[in-house]
């Protein structure tokens, strides 16, 4: 039972930590670098011939069109959310 007391309380520091103004600010602080760098990554790594010859009609082909965006974007945000919830989250403890 003490499991359950202490996940219940830490759910609600968690809670009360979401609700206020620095906590918003230190993620922003984390998640916004990080989701720019995931970017730059996922982008050499999938196109870095294209971009270095400046074929960006060929990145927009490999990354982007024919709803492709949908993942590429989706999958950073998400990463990018769930690391700076847990950075800021651990750093305010």
């Amino acid at each position: 039972m003490s499991f359950l007391k202490n996940f219940v309380a830490g759910a609600k520091i968690v809670g009360a930590r979401l609700q206020t103004k620095i906590f918003w600010v230190n993620f922003l602080k984390v998640a916004l670098p990080f989701f720019v760098l995931v970017t730059i990554i996922s982008l050499l790594i999938n196109s870095s011939s294209a971009i270095f010859s400046g074929d960006f009609a060929k990145v927009n082909e490999t990354n982007f069109s024919e709803g492709k965006w949908k993942s590429f974007w989706g999958l950073k945000i998400f990463i990018s959310m769930f690391y700076g919830m847990y950075v800021t989250l651990k750093k305010m403890a």
